[in-house]
C-alpha cells in the first residue's frame, strides 16, 4: 500500500514542483510580501534589509562550499571510487539496492556532507547500472534522504559553530564542546533510531511497477581521475604538477597539523574539518595536478549552491529585520514549557529552514532568540542548539536546495525524487519529535 501511495504522490510532485531556483525567488517574494504587510510604513527598511543581507554570509558560504568540494574531491580518489563500485555489486535485489544506497549514504553523511554527496551519487549510479529492476529515482532519493542525519554527524555546522571559540553567541552560552552535542548519547540515539526507521520505510516504499531504470548517459563518461602521462615527455613545469612528492608533502603537513591541533585539545570546527579534508585529498590524490582536476570537477556541481545561497541570505535578513522571525519564535516561546521547549524549537527550526536552508544562517537567526529564552526557562542550551540542528536537517527533505549537487551528479531533476523525500519527511518529523521530547 505504501509503495502505491509513494508512486502516486511522486507523480503529482513531478507535475507541479518548479525548479529550485524558481522556488528560491518565489520564497523571496512571499517573505517580502509578508514583511511589507507587517511594516506598511517602512518599505525602505525591508528593501534595505534584503540588500544589506544579500552578501552577509559570504564567509560562511565559502566555508560550506569548501566543505562540499573537499568532500567531493576526496570521494573521487581512485581507490575510494573503486571501493564504492565493488560495494554496489552486493545489491542484487531492488530492496537491497535501496537499503544499501541509504546505509552507505548515511555513513558518509555522518563523516562529511560534501563527501556524502558524491558517495551517494556514485553508489546510486553504480547500483542502478547493475540492477535494472531498481527504480532509479528512489535510489537517488535514498542517497539524498540521509541528509536528515547530517546534524548528528561530525561535520554538523551548528554543532561545530558553537564549539568554535569566538562564535557570535559565546558571551551568552559559552563555547559548547562537541562532547555535549555531536557525541552526546542523546544525539547518537536519535541518529541510530532514524537510520532504522527510515530503512524500514524506504523498503516499504519500493515500487512494483512503473520502474524507471538507470540509463547510461554522458555522465558515465567521467574523466579518469588518474591521468596517464608519459613522464619522459613532460616539461619541467608539468613534472611539478604530476609529481607525487608535492601533493603528498603538503597533504602530510596539513594532516600533521590537524592531529597536533586535536591532540592539543582543539575541538572540531569548520576550519579544521575543511583543512583536514583538503589535506587528506591532496595526500591521496598524490599529484597537485590531479587534485586540481578533481576539485574542478567538483565545482561543476556547486554552481546552484553559489547562485541561490545569497537569495536565502536575503530571506534570513528580511526575517530578522522585519520582525517576522521574532514573531514566529515569540509565538512558539509563549506556549512552550521547559518540557516542550525543544520540541517546539525543532518544529520552528524545520519551518524556518524551508525559507532559510542553511544550518549556520538559520542559527544566526534563531540562536540569539532561542538561547536566551531556553536559559530563562532552565533548558540546557546545548540541547536547544541540537534541536535547531535536527529541525534544519528535517526539512531539507522538502527544501530542494541541498539536493542540487547530488542531482547534478546523477543527471536527475528535483521533481524526480521529491515525492519520496516529502513522505519520508513526515515520518522523520514524527519520530524525531518524540525522541527530542524524551531525550532533551
Amino acid at each position: 500500500m505504501l509503495a502505491g501511495i509513494a508512486d502516486r504522490f511522486s507523480r503529482v510532485v513531478q507535475r507541479y514542483l518548479p525548479d529550485a531556483f524558481v522556488i528560491a525567488v518565489l520564497m523571496t517574494m512571499l517573505v517580502f510580501a509578508i514583511a511589507l504587510a507587517m511594516n506598511p510604513t517602512e518599505p525602505g527598511t525591508i528593501f534595505s534589509a534584503w540588500g544589506d543581507g544579500f552578501w552577509t554570509y559570504l564567509a560562511f558560504t565559502m566555508q560550506m562550499v569548501l566543505l562540499l568540494m573537499t568532500g567531493m574531491a576526496l570521494a573521487a580518489v581512485p581507490f575510494v571510487s573503486r571501493g564504492l563500485e565493488s560495494l554496489a555489486k552486493l545489491a542484487n535485489k531492488p530492496w537491497k539496492a535501496y537499503l544499501l544506497t541509504f546505509l552507505v549514504s548515511a555513513a558518509a553523511y555522518y563523516i562529511n556532507w560534501g563527501l556524502a554527496v558524491v558517495v551517494g551519487a556514485i553508489i546510486a549510479r553504480e547500483i542502478g547500472k547493475r540492477n535494472k529492476d531498481a527504480h532509479f529515482p528512489l535510489l537517488v532519493a535514498c542517497a539524498y534522504s540521509a541528509t536528515v542525519l547530517f546534524p548528528g554527524g561530525i561535520s554538523s555546522s551548528i554543532g561545530l559553530t558553537i564549539a568554535t571559540e569566538g562564535h557570535f553567541l559565546e558571551e551568552i552560552m559559552g563555547v559548547i564542546p562537541t562532547s555535549e552535542t555531536l557525541f552526546h548519547y542523546s544525539t547518537i540515539i536519535i541518529f541510530l533510531t532514524l537510520v532504522v526507521i527510515m530503512s524500514i520505510f524506504i523498503v516499504l516504499m519500493s515500487p512494483k511497477k512503473n520502474i524507471i531504470s538507470y540509463h547510461t548517459t554522458e555522465l558515465d563518461q567521467q574523466p579518469e581521475t588518474e591521468t596517464a602521462v608519459a613522464k619522459d615527455s613532460l616539461s619541467p613545469a608539468l613534472k611539478l604538477e604530476y609529481t607525487p612528492i608535492l601533493g603528498m608533502l603538503i597533504g602530510a603537513i596539513g594532516i600533521v597539523y590537524t592531529v597536533i591541533s586535536i591532540w592539543g585539545g582543539r575541538d572540531l570546527d569548520l576550519d579544521i574539518i575543511n583543512l583536514f579534508f583538503l589535506s587528506l585529498g591532496m595526500f591521496l590524490h598524490r599529484s597537485l595536478g590531479q587534485y586540481a582536476k578533481s576539485f574542478m570537477e567538483a565545482s561543476k556541481s556547486i554552481s546552484p549552491v553559489i547562485l541561490q545561497f545569497p537569495f536565502y541570505a536575503g530571506i534570513i535578513a528580511i526575517l530578522s529585520g522585519s520582525g517576522l522571525g521574532q514573531l514566529i519564535i515569540d509565538g512558539m516561546i509563549s506556549v512552550a514549557t521547559p518540557e516542550t521547549f525543544n520540541v517546539f524549537t525543532y518544529w520552528v527550526a524545520g519551518f524556518v529552514n524551508i525559507f532559510a536552508p542553511s544550518g549556520g544562517g538559520q542559527w544566526a537567526l534563531q540562536g540569539p532568540l532561542q538561547i536566551p529564552a531556553a536559559m530563562e526557562l532552565g533548558v540546557d542550551p546545548s540541547k536547544t542548539a541540537m534541536a535547531v540542528a535536527w529541525g534544519d536537517g528535517w526539512t531539507n527533505l522538502i527544501q530542494p536546495f541541498w539536493a542540487l549537487p547530488i542531482l547534478s551528479v546523477v543527471g536527475l531533476h528535483i521533481r524526480d525524487i521529491m515525492g519520496y523525500c516529502i513522505l519520508l519527511s513526515a515520518v522523520v518529523g514524527i519520530v524525531t519529535s518524540v525522541l527530542i521530547f524524551f531525550l532533551y
